[in-house]
């Protein structure tokens, strides 16, 4: 029981760690060619999402836990634990990319000379984490779901069994 509900709790958890790059990546299109004044004050809708980094550490404890807890198939461990790493990556994509541009704008509130450059990272970074937590959430629903086959030890048929415990009796 402790198991299925790790499970489910992986995949909501994942499922809303792709929330906000999947909004990101929506409204990309219309963003990425503003000019500097209309593009600033739009950036500044984004204040306070900072606390969906929660979600993506929980995602990521989520996936792990369940990688770990799901004995069943190697397969749907595998995957959870796939998701896990995938999580993962995108803070590394964060740090490496968004942070920065975070940083050297004052979260938006200042223009360097080189904002646009700035603007791109920033928001192809977060079209990346979004393709990236997609993959993670197909991961994650993938091992939810699967029926795949089972550890080697639980695959013996069952005439193979009762032949075994035949022979158990026989000795």
């Amino acid at each position: 029981m402790a198991t299925k509900a790790c499970q489910f709790l992986a995949v909501v958890l994942t499922a809303l760690a792709l929330l906000p790059g999947g909004a990101h990546l929506m409204e990309m299109p219309a963003k990425i060619a503003m000019p500097e004044e209309p593009y600033f004050v739009v950036q500044q809708i984004y204040r306070g999402w900072a606390l969906a980094g929660a979600v993506i550490f929980l995602a990521i404890f989520a996936n792990v836990l369940a990688a770990l807890l799901t004995r069943e198939s190697r397969r749907k461990s595998q995957l959870f634990g796939l998701a896990g790493l995938l999580i993962a990556v995108t803070l590394a994509v964060f740090f490496v990319w968004t942070y920065p541009a975070n940083q050297a704008t004052g979260n938006w509130t200042s223009a360097p000379e080189n904002w646009e450059q700035l603007r791109t990272e920033w928001e192809y970074s977060h079209a990346v984490n979004a393709v990236i937590t997609f993959l993670a959430l197909l991961c994650s629903v993938g091992a939810a779901v699967s029926t795949g086959p089972r550890r080697e030890s639980e695959m013996r048929s069952v005439p193979d069994q009762a032949a075994a415990a035949q022979h158990r009796d026989a000795a």
